[in-house]
């Protein structure tokens, strides 16, 4: 929080009006009814990168558990 007078702090319905960070997909700023996206496109857009496996979350290769560690 800040010391500034007149200072407000952000909420959820602040940041749902455009105040907050702007839409991942196309930099506008995000609607309330689609938030954090600025429209139903911009979260079909976001979901089909999803699906096609253009995001990833890091982590271990696939078929690899931790029996075959001591293997190595």
């Amino acid at each position: 929080m800040s010391d500034k007078p007149g200072h407000k702090p952000a909420t959820v319905e602040g940041r749902a009006r455009g105040r907050g960070r702007p839409c991942p997909v196309s930099g506008q700023p995000a609607a309330a009814a689609q938030h954090p996206f600025c429209s139903q496109r911009c979260r079909d857009v976001d979901l089909g990168r999803w699906l096609k496996g253009n995001y990833a979350i890091p982590g271990r290769a696939p078929g690899l558990g931790e029996e075959d560690d001591d293997e190595y």
